[in-house]
């Protein structure tokens, strides 16, 4: 009972917190959710007492109508509920009836809803099953009836996060994946499938010892057959949980016989770990190095390849050549790799063949080869790289069967799972928006990754100064993203957005014993259950410019921005640019003379073309909506308007907000006097000498292209026919969260 009370008093605690009721030790704020689990880690047998309160909770949530309180606590209820050691069918049962109740809510409940309904239909046939499918695809273990494979990439801009911080956040990567190797986590497997159906008559214990001293191919061979059990048993139509769990007790006595010595009773029911996922830090230097770490996510070199060489081959040599040749290639058949590397000394020695008369040539003509140097191939250039089935340079591709003619081939599953993790403000999205636009138009001129890859975005705001005493806006201002995702996703906001100070101070926390507990656990376990659990998109428009310069000369840019575009007037750098400036300004006032054409959003949605003139200083466009009740494709454009005022003191001038709400805007300057332009707040990404600006929602390089072959046969249509009327038209960049927008 007094267990029982103190976790449900931290469940209360925790829902308090989603009221905007925030703990009284400010150090305690965003910790509520890893404390609970926490605690469950250190007691796994009290992981059913938890099941049991938050079940509770729902379904009183349900009755009175606390609709926010239902997402968290389904998602803090799944994650217990996995890591859990042995759950039983009836509790199981009460949580799957809820999932299917929330099929008749509104989005995003009825999502979360039916993507949980679905698994817990898995693991009550088949108990554990939950789990060993994330270890399983987190650590990327060999499995042929679970072939999936996840990875956490984050990627973090050296400019914008300290050395400090970046050392501190690589040391705790590293650290998390130290003690893990595939061995130990196969035993995890194992181990808890068969705690989850056995239950108390599993031996742990035995189990451990037994683990521990087999040889590696009788682990391999026992890890097969219990994950053929569990994806056996979970993927059936009608499953027998007592089917599944005599089987596994099969597997179970023959691991046990196989130990020295007698087995010990069965336990207390003791909890098996879920590994840290494997995790990489990248330091975002390049521009197409997203692009280049999900290829090699995808195909991996062979281990031989030297690390020197990796990066240098990637640098001079395009993938993509290559990769179109092996699209032709996995239609038709494996292509075939020469041997012949074209000199004479290398050919095989062939018979001898009798002389012709007079001893001469029969074929006088025939081409003679010179002698040369045999160049050795880059690991790159082989086709074994991007071929389908290989794992090494001696591997052979599988043989497929003749498909039968009048059935399409089968498509290319996407067995891979790449999770990009994002830390920094809204520069660093800044950045994501301009290699995912680059990585789509790749993609359209050569499909590669996005048959076999999925991709996940994710977000985590990370601030480096100290929150200012005027309430933060400039922070704020630089964290406009995260505040948008915390106020549509309350849990978001609880678990993520609330730990922007206090992870660089985590991160850089002087060495001692208690920093070692809580950072390494804390940090990593924040971005593990991030991506485990946040499955939601958010979805941004990005937007396209394209910027003119005053020099005829000089050729238009072309870039994109998601979060912001600031312009200001230029100063003038020559003496006699600067007196005639001075002297427009006496007259006119500060700023310069703009031609603004915009389509107006109207509620009908029908476009409304309005064009003005006004002297101005600058103006700010900004994507990201003041509240989640607003539309996310929409410009809100701030224009700082001069205008004059005649009294009788003289002539003065005002500065007048001018606000306006758009899809499309062009911005020119009819005085020819260049202003600079500024994308997503970033210092790095501004255009000088620019004259004017055309601001867009930004296409889907999959759109363009196919429309363009469309209309070289309907030159006439205006409208979108054929394919092009189901391809997504804007290109969107999602974010993951764990509710999505909650309406």
């Amino acid at each position: 009972a007094e267990v029982e009370s103190d976790i449900l008093r931290r469940v209360r605690t925790l829902l308090r917190e989603l009221d905007g009721h925030h703990p009284a030790c400010q150090c305690d704020q965003g910790m509520l959710r890893w404390t609970l689990h926490k605690k469950i880690d250190q007691n796994p047998s009290n992981s059913s007492v938890l099941v049991r309160i938050l079940v509770k909770e729902l379904e009183r949530a349900e009755r009175g109508d606390f609709r926010h309180y239902i997402i968290p606590l389904l998602h803090t209820l799944m994650y217990t509920l996995i890591k859990a050691p042995c759950i039983s069918d009836e509790l199981c049962s009460r949580v799957y009836d809820f999932c299917k109740k929330l099929l008749t809510l509104p989005r995003p409940f009825c999502t979360i809803g039916l993507d949980y309904a679905l698994r817990l239909k898995a693991e009550r046939a088949a108990p554990g099953t939950l789990y060993q499918r994330m270890v399983i695809s987190e650590q990327s273990l060999k499995s042929d009836p679970y072939p999936y494979q996840e990875k956490i990439f984050i990627f973090a801009d050296p400019e914008l996060l300290s050395e400090a911080i970046c050392k501190a956040l690589v040391s705790d990567t590293e650290a998390a994946q130290a003690s893990q190797s595939p061995r130990v986590c196969m035993c995890y497997v194992i181990i808890h499938a068969m705690q989850a159906a056995l239950g108390q008559g599993c031996d742990v214990g035995g189990l451990k010892a037994a683990l521990q001293d087999v040889p590696t191919s009788a682990l391999e061979r026992w890890f097969r057959q219990v994950v053929a059990a569990g994806e056996c048993a979970g993927s059936a139509a009608s499953a027998d949980r007592g089917q599944h769990a005599a089987r596994l007790e099969k597997i179970h006595c023959a691991i046990l016989s196989s130990m020295q010595g007698g087995t010990a009773p069965p336990a207390e029911p003791q909890g098996t770990p879920l590994p840290n996922p494997n995790i990489s830090f990248h330091l975002w230097t390049e521009g197409d190095q997203l692009w280049k770490e999900l290829v090699l996510f995808v195909r991996p070199l062979s281990q031989s390849c030297e690390p020197d060489c990796l990066s240098q081959d990637l640098e001079t040599f395009e993938i993509q050549d290559i990769i179109s040749e092996c699209e032709c290639c996995e239609q038709s058949r494996f292509s075939v790799l020469s041997t012949d590397s074209g000199i004479e000394r290398d050919l095989p020695a062939a018979p001898e063949e009798p002389p012709g008369p007079c001893g001469a040539d029969p074929d006088p003509a025939r081409l003679q080869r010179k002698g040369g140097i045999k160049k050795k191939s880059s690991p790159l250039e082989s086709m074994a790289f991007l071929q389908p089935g290989c794992n090494g340079p001696a591997a052979k591709p599988p043989v497929k069967p003749p498909r039968r003619p009048g059935i399409p081939p089968e498509p290319l599953q996407r067995l891979h799972t790449a999770r990009i993790v994002l830390l920094g403000d809204d520069r660093i999205l800044g950045r994501l928006a301009q290699a995912y636009h680059s990585l789509r138009k790749r993609e359209t001129r050569r499909v590669f990754l996005t048959p076999r890859l999925n991709l996940q975005f994710y977000y985590i705001p990370v601030v480096t100064g100290q929150p200012s005493t005027s309430g933060g806006t400039d922070q704020e201002e630089l964290c406009e993203v995260a505040t948008y995702l915390g106020r549509a996703d309350p849990w978001y906001e609880s678990n993520i957005h609330t730990l922007s100070h206090m992870i660089p101070k985590l991160a850089t926390m002087p060495s001692s014993p208690s920093k070692h507990l809580v950072t390494d656990l804390f940090i990593t376990d924040v971005i593990a259950y991030y991506t485990r659990m946040g499955t939601q998109p958010v979805c941004f428009q990005v937007y396209a410019v394209k910027i003119f310069f005053n020099d005829p000369a000089q050729e238009p840019a072309e870039d994109v921005f998601l979060t912001q575009l600031r312009t200001q007037a230029q100063e003038s750098s020559s003496h006699r640019d600067l007196s005639v400036t001075k002297k427009k300004m006496t007259l006119d006032g500060p700023g310069i003379d703009l031609t603004v054409t915009y389509r107006k959003v109207v509620v009908s949605d029908r476009e409304k073309e309005l064009a003005m003139s006004l002297r101005s200083t600058g103006l700010v466009m900004k994507a990201i909506p003041a509240n989640e009740a607003e539309e996310l494709v929409c410009l809100s454009v701030n224009i700082t308007e001069i205008t004059r005022i005649n009294n009788l003191s003289g002539r003065s001038f005002s500065a007048v907000a001018n606000r306006l709400k758009t899809r499309n805007i062009k911005i020119r300057s009819t005085e020819q006097r260049p202003f600079t332009v500024c994308l997503d707040k970033d210092s790095r990404r501004a255009y000088r000498n620019v004259i004017s600006v055309e601001v867009s929602p930004c296409l889907e390089p999959s759109y363009c292209l196919q429309r363009t072959r469309t209309m070289r046969f309907s030159q006439h249509e205006t409208e979108d026919v054929g394919l092009v009327k189901y391809l997504p038209k804007s290109l969107l960049l999602p974010i993951n969260t764990f509710a999505g927008v909650i309406q």
